[in-house]
């Protein structure tokens, strides 16, 4: 490891870190406060309806969430780059990050047109819901290569620096994609919620790509060597985004084997855990651009200094965070449900949640830390690791001795717990400073 006093560890100022995570936070809240309008809308046409689009909804998902290394690991590279003072290289990563993610993407929406029946009949279990869901899946599988372009845009606009595009090419696409919902679906039904999503990401990627081409100045060729390492970091982020899926997806099928009550109680919690996760993986955006950054600028001494202080700001935001919880323990489950079973089964797991987000405050910041250095392998060892030593178990025990939903909890803290404890060893042990 190289240290440099080029970069002083008294320029990454909270002003900085908040400059990048606040806009990062918005294309993050942008595409859930969408999906709830689109979910409220269709919700209209029907409980069939409804239940098609969540079933396509989960697929679109998958597909597209399983690729996130093309945001996260382009970030990595294209900072690194940035750091040492190459901005036109790190523009060039966006490129074969966009040539992969329309490679991908197309072969992806191949899959979606050819197998979307079987595929909707699978997940429904119901030929006429299959039906509906085969539709949109049929009409989004457009917007995959498009979603996969606006990942790449996100990465590399990142890796510069610059995250206030990214949120104002988000909005400028889903404003219009969500006037669109409530009159594609009124003249088109179910497939017109399609279509609006089609319209939207479309919008955000056209956008992406028009500033790739204004900021790329060298040569648009395909680079296969680039793509190859792109890929290697990809694999890795790949496994450790199907593993947490693996462990989140698991969760609910045993909540389910506990009755209606213990399974809608978990459904509320998961998704303010999702909502909680996405305001602390603001920061470990800002975390990932400014550690690739100052490694990339050979400077050790400022990634260790802006790392301590987005672990120390992600702390105390979700110690507060974790405190209107606590506060709202009475009354803040109400909003989302008055059966008095579901309630109940919220009661322990609810704190158990609490002390999940404190826990989350240091594992996602030292997350965003690891992957702006590219220690993508690691991460990947330790969340596939914990699934199997700590969530795996957990939810077994909680299934065999009947523990019910705060039995599943603690298997997710577990899970949690664990991986907390190994970044933050990780962390302090300064391997992943690597620097060039």
């Amino acid at each position: 490891m190289t240290s440099s006093n080029s970069n002083s560890a008294e320029h990454v100022s909270a002003r900085k870190v908040f400059g990048l995570a606040l806009p990062a936070l918005g294309v993050l809240a942008a595409m859930p406060l969408y999906l709830l309008l689109d979910t409220a809308v269709v919700g209209r046409l029907g409980a069939e309806q409804l239940a098609a689009l969540g079933a396509a909804a989960a697929v679109q998902s998958v597909v597209t969430t399983q690729l996130t290394f093309l945001s996260y690991g382009t970030t990595a590279r294209s900072s690194r780059l940035f750091g040492s003072g190459k901005k036109d290289e790190a523009v060039a990563e966006g490129v074969q990050a966009t040539y992969v993610a329309l490679i991908v993407g197309f072969a992806l929406a191949c899959v979606m047109w050819f197998f979307g029946g079987q595929i909707a009949l699978w997940m429904t279990g119901n030929p006429e819901t299959a039906e509906l869901t085969a539709a949109w899946l049929h009409v989004a599988a457009l917007a995959i290569p498009i979603t996969l372009v606006e990942m790449a845009g996100n990465g590399w606009l990142r890796g510069i620096q610059d995250t206030k595009k990214p949120l104002y090419f988000t909005l400028a696409g889903l404003i219009p994609g969500a006037i669109a919902v409530p009159i594609f679906v009124h003249f088109w039904g179910l497939v017109g919620s399609a279509w609006a999503n089609v319209l939207g990401m479309g919008i955000i990627a056209v956008l992406f790509l028009l500033e790739l081409k204004k900021q790329h100045t060298v040569s648009w060729r395909l680079r296969p060597s680039v793509i190859k390492r792109q890929l290697v970091l990809g694999r890795d982020l790949i496994i450790r985004s199907a593993s947490l899926q693996v462990a989140f997806l698991s969760a609910a099928a045993v909540a389910a084997r506990f009755g209606t009550s213990p399974l809608a109680a978990h459904q509320v919690m998961l998704q303010i855990w999702n909502f909680l996760t996405l305001v602390l993986d603001s920061l470990a955006i800002a975390a990932q651009t400014l550690i690739g950054a100052a490694l990339g600028a050979k400077s050790v001494d400022t990634a260790r200094s802006a790392g301590q202080k987005i672990i120390g700001y992600s702390v105390i935001f979700s110690g507060g965070l974790a405190a209107v919880f606590a506060l709202g323990a009475a009354f803040i489950p109400r909003i989302f449900t008055n059966d008095e079973a579901v309630l109940e089964a919220m009661r322990i797991p609810w704190w158990i949640m609490i002390a999940m987000i404190v826990a989350g405050g240091v594992l996602f910041a030292i997350d965003g830390v690891l992957l702006g250095a590219g220690d993508a392998a690691f991460l990947r060892t330790i969340t596939v690791g914990s699934v199997i030593v700590g969530f795996l178990p957990g939810i077994l025990i909680a299934y065999f001795l009947d523990l019910g939903l705060a039995g599943i909890w603690c298997g997710l803290a577990a899970f949690i717990g664990l991986r907390t404890i190994a970044v933050v060893f990780r962390f302090y042990s300064m391997r992943w400073a690597v620097v060039g």
